[in-house]
Order: structure tokens, then C-alpha cells, then sequence
């Protein structure tokens, strides 16, 4: 984990981002297969380096170092969102919109905010990345982060950052990421 960079080279920032309702939508093929290519498009836009990444069914966590300037994350994720919902549209069952959804034209798929933090220095790095591979556990999802295909785990593993049983055990963190 010893890339992260400082914030005068670019910052890096933690995200959490919610479905609208927690619905339990974003592991399932055709979510998956719409949300690839609706970050490679803002990528293009507007690049990013997606540093760590965890894939829940009703949230996802995430590290994001933004170009040396560039802190317009905002932007990135209302794209990525749009792009998403588009994608999706008429394939998924989701809540019918209230009329305050009605009136901003939002579809019933995403929370409307989402929760970011800005990466203070290596520790905080290392911290946030062994809370966003350890989250399924965490959920109950998997006995062991290796066991959960949707996230950078495994890239870790490869790189040498974690060994292959890394968080099979009980693993206690502080308070990092909102739910």
C-alpha cells in the first residue's frame, strides 16, 4: 500500500454510496455489467484511479485518487450514478419515485448524497482499504475477504499487500465508513 499519494500530487478519498431504500441490487449481473462501463465513461471524462473498491448488494466503498488540482469528485459520482440508472432503466424493480423525486427527475435506484472522506495520510490509507475488503465479512456475506469476488482483495493479494488469508479471523476496526 505504499503508493498512496500525498495531497500535493493528487488527494485520494474514501466514499461510501448507497442504493436508494437499501435495495440489495448492485451484486446482481445486469447492475455489475451496467457499472462498468458507466465509471469507464467518467474515467474518460474526468479520470480517476480507483485505488480500493468493495461491491456490497445495497452499497459500495471506495478509494479514489483524483489528478495533482482535481477535486471535483462530486461531479464524477452524479455521472457514474446517471450513467448507471440509464443503463439499468426497465431491468431492475424499484420503488416507485415520491414526488419530491418526481420533481428533481430522480429515478428510485441511488441515495441522493453519499459519504466521502478525505484521505489523511498512509495509515488512514491502509485503514480505510483493510475496512473496504474486510466490509463483506463484516456483513456476513463471506467468511474471509478472499472469498468475495467483488472487490480489489484479490489485486491486493497479487500486488503483495495482504496475504491470500488476510481477514479470516475476527478483525476489529474503528469506526471508518457510514452505512
Amino acid at each position: 500500500m505504499s503508493n498512496y499519494k500525498r495531497a500535493r500530487d493528487g488527494c485520494s478519498y474514501f466514499f461510501t454510496v448507497v442504493t436508494y431504500g437499501r435495495q440489495a441490487i448492485l451484486c446482481l449481473d445486469e447492475s455489475r455489467t451496467a457499472l462498468r462501463p458507466a465509471i469507464r465513461e467518467v474515467r474518460e471524462e474526468k479520470p480517476l484511479e480507483v485505488k480500493a473498491w468493495v461491491l456490497l448488494p445495497d452499497h459500495l466503498h471506495c478509494i479514489w485518487e483524483l489528478p495533482e488540482g482535481d477535486f471535483d469528485y462530486s461531479v464524477r459520482w452524479a455521472l457514474i450514478k446517471k450513467g448507471f440508472t440509464k443503463r439499468v432503466k426497465g431491468s431492475l424493480v424499484t420503488p416507485p419515485p415520491c414526488q419530491s423525486r418526481i420533481r428533481h427527475r430522480e429515478a428510485t435506484v441511488w441515495q441522493r448524497r453519499f459519504w466521502e472522506h478525505r484521505i489523511r495520510d498512509e495509515a488512514d490509507f491502509r485503514m480505510h482499504c483493510d475496512y473496504i475488503h474486510y466490509n463483506s465479512v463484516k456483513h456476513g456475506l463471506a467468511a474471509s475477504p478472499k472469498d468475495w469476488k467483488y472487490s480489489t482483495f484479490q489485486r491486493y493479494v497479487e500486488d503483495g499487500l495482504y496475504p491470500a488469508d488476510w481477514g479470516g479471523g475476527v478483525v476489529d476496526f474503528p469506526e471508518v465508513g457510514r452505512e
